[in-house]
């Protein structure tokens, strides 16, 4: 199905033309992503800090996993929920409270003095992130317009390639020369920034949907088996892919989103309307998220522990090593933000993931005594910018001419896509290098001899995604009307 312009009826919320641009919508752009790259910074940022978290608390293995656990369990189980909440009770009033439970969870984080409050706090981050990112994306879709929209969309989707990048440099350098509280503490400040501004910047709105019963079967179901999934996936991580823990917490939440299909399609106000799901866009946005996603954190990912485990880099030697790939995820995004309103996203999507598949290619053949300008930088800056590329295709893609009273709700499907994409792609690749990540020896192979076969992996799932989404993705050029496609 193509780019199609929808019949000609216009109602207030949806007018033939697009309202008087917001003066201060640039404004409101970098304080949203600003908040959006707390969000993002906080799934990787803990991780280089883990060591020292655990020896200051005391926290053993299965500790130090929930830490970061519940974070991720939270925010993607919860998410689709705020998205929903945004559209149905005000976006700016559900990105204020997102953002003030976020960064009061922070402070609760760093002032934990005890493992279970870490993990209960780490909690709250998550749904504090949950009902946060949805509301700001959906601000961000329903207050730019035409070319306008897919430069705001590439900044957005810039940050959700770069953050994941940064924090690890930011929890290398936090970690060693202030304190692990300081990972969370850093939020303080930027969150209560953010939220004193945002109220002159974004112009409180009536709700997108009339306030109505909250479908509290299908918010149940639909967030118990998105946390099945990805506690199956965060658990393949260690324990690997076919591991009974792993398995049985998969059919766990295949079994759950069958009964939230079930319970949608006898639902009076359905948390997601099913038909919703039948938009191409909207399907193909989420696999390239999908793709997207779980391929950039699988590179970051065995590239951290290769730096690491290998070469023998510290952690903030380690984050230094990534700050080439944030810029050129950035510019990736950049480019690609552009190239879609000129080009479509057919184009830019394969690109993209052809670049990708060539970084990981080269990353595929990394020595167990590589240097890091010659055999690693060249692969990490080529598959990061095809990945920034992928994220802005993703996200406006998805986003474009939707239904305004459901972008919320997009958005949250969307975040879906992208948590459950970074949890696929790390349990994936370190089931496949756990030779390396567990052993220094293998019966004659090389240590490294895990993490070529890991970047082989992403070099054949990133070259199938470059065939496949000039298939998938609605050819031509998303059209600069913002009237939805579907109204419902």
């Amino acid at each position: 199905m193509p780019w199609r312009t929808p019949p000609s009826t216009h109602t207030a919320e949806h007018p033939r033309h697009p309202p008087a641009p917001d003066p201060r919508r640039w404004w409101s752009l970098v304080l949203l992503c600003l908040a959006q790259f707390m969000v993002i910074l906080d799934i990787t940022v803990v991780n280089v800090a883990l060591p020292s978290i655990g020896a200051d608390l005391r926290l053993d293995r299965t500790a130090l996993t929930w830490v970061v656990t519940a974070y991720t369990l939270c925010f993607g189980g919860l998410v689709l929920l705020g998205g929903r909440l945004a559209d149905t009770l005000g976006r700016r009033r559900m990105f204020l409270a997102g953002l003030g439970l976020f960064t009061a969870a922070s402070l609760a984080s760093g002032l934990a003095q005890a493992g279970t409050v870490l993990v209960a706090a780490r909690a709250g981050q998550g749904v504090g992130a949950a009902l946060l990112s949805p509301a700001a994306l959906a601000i961000i879709t329903t207050t730019f317009h035409g070319p306008e929209r897919n430069r705001a969309l590439g900044v957005w989707a810039a940050i959700a390639g770069a953050g994941a990048a940064v924090g690890v440099l930011a929890g290398g350098l936090l970690t060693q020369y202030a304190n692990w509280r300081w990972v969370f503490f850093i939020n303080l400040p930027v969150g209560i920034g953010v939220a004193a501004a945002i109220p002159v910047v974004v112009a409180a709105t009536r709700p997108a949907r009339p306030a109505g019963r909250v479908d509290v079967a299908g918010a149940l179901a639909a967030t118990s088996a998105t946390a099945a999934v990805i506690y199956g996936l965060v658990t393949a991580g260690s324990d690997g892919l076919g591991a009974t823990t792993t398995l049985r917490w998969l059919a766990i939440g295949l079994v759950l989103a069958g009964l939230f299909v079930a319970v949608e399609l006898i639902s009076r106000e359905p948390l997601v309307p099913l038909g919703l799901l039948a938009r191409r866009p909207l399907v193909a946005g989420q696999l390239v998220m999908l793709a997207t996603s779980g391929l950039l954190l699988a590179t970051y990912f065995l590239a951290s522990l290769y730096l690491q485990r290998l070469l023998g880099y510290t952690a903030l030697d380690t984050g230094l090593a990534f700050l080439p790939a944030a810029l050129a995820t950035i510019a990736g995004s950049h480019l690609a933000a552009h190239a879609v309103s000129s080009l479509g996203p057919r184009p830019v999507a394969a690109v993209g993931f052809t670049l990708a598949a060539a970084g990981a290619l080269l990353l595929s053949r990394l020595p167990a005594d590589a240097s890091l300008l010659v055999d690693l930088l060249p692969g990490l800056l080529l598959a990061t910018a095809g990945l920034g590329a992928g994220f802005v295709v993703a996200t406006t893609t998805a986003m474009t001419q939707i239904d305004h009273n459901q972008a919320g709700l997009t958005s949250g499907l969307l975040n879906t896509g992208h948590e459950l994409g970074a949890s696929l792609g790390v349990a994936v690749v370190s089931s496949i290098a756990a030779a390396s990540l567990t052993s220094d020896s293998l019966a004659g192979e090389p240590p490294v001899g895990g993490f070529d076969q890991a970047f082989l992996a992403c070099v054949v799932v990133a070259a199938v995604a470059a065939v496949a989404t000039p298939w998938l993705l609605p050819p031509g050029r998303p059209p600069a009307s913002d009237r939805p496609l579907f109204t419902h």
